[in-house]
């Protein structure tokens, strides 16, 4: 069974941590994980792309000139795409860029993410992240503690002074476990957690 230290808020190791091997030590998978990133940012895409194409263009109905006899090229109308304000050759269209995994898959990407933090050491396991007023500065100072720059912080709770707090800062973004992805997981490369949070965690995964 894997076993991490607890720190508190000031960076001092308070004890120690059980993680469930189904989740915290399983294999990892790079094509699952490959996957699940390809599939997230897919997802956000809008899909709204549009340009007009030369039948979509106003205009152009006439032959802008005869055929022959004049020492131009020959054109059909302008509104061709060589013309100023014609139509675009192959252009986009609206489009659905959503793309699915199934739910084992999910779940085992989501487990290989997590399983490379630890074996990385790049989870961190917090007692309990609070504070008492929103203050950028009272939240770096916590990651300065635990030594961390870039984090992905995992709350248990929706914190409005942690997660207000943490805003401003680059490189950190904080989330609640029914927020917890593969993306977020790989991007910010440290996992910082509350005691609580992988509770819940190994109660929703395990």
């Amino acid at each position: 069974m894997a076993n991490v230290s607890v720190f508190n808020m000031q960076g001092k190791e308070v004890g120690k941590m059980d993680l469930n091997d189904a989740i915290f030590a399983a294999p990892v998978h790079e094509h699952l994980l490959h996957l699940a990133v390809v599939a997230q940012l897919a997802n956000k895409r809008q899909g709204t792309q549009k340009a007009l194409t030369r039948s979509e263009v106003s205009g152009g109905g006439r032959k802008p000139w005869r055929q022959k006899g004049t020492g131009h090229a020959r054109q059909g109308s302008i509104r061709a795409p060589q013309w100023k304000g014609g139509g675009v050759v192959f252009a986009p269209t609206p489009r659905d860029y959503t793309t699915t995994m199934n739910k084992k898959e999910k779940r085992a990407a989501l487990k290989s993410a997590l399983s490379n933090a630890v074996a990385e050491n790049k989870l961190i396991v917090v007692d309990e992240i609070h504070f008492d007023e929103i203050k950028t500065k009272n939240f770096q100072n916590m990651l300065n503690a635990l030594n961390v720059q870039k984090a992905f912080v995992l709350l248990d709770e929706n914190d409005k002074n942690t997660v207000l707090s943490a805003r401003n800062i680059q490189d950190v973004k904080t989330a609640q476990v029914n927020e917890l992805n593969v993306y977020d997981v790989l991007r910010y490369g440290t996992v910082l957690a509350t005691k609580a949070a992988l509770l819940k965690v190994e109660e929703v995964y395990a």
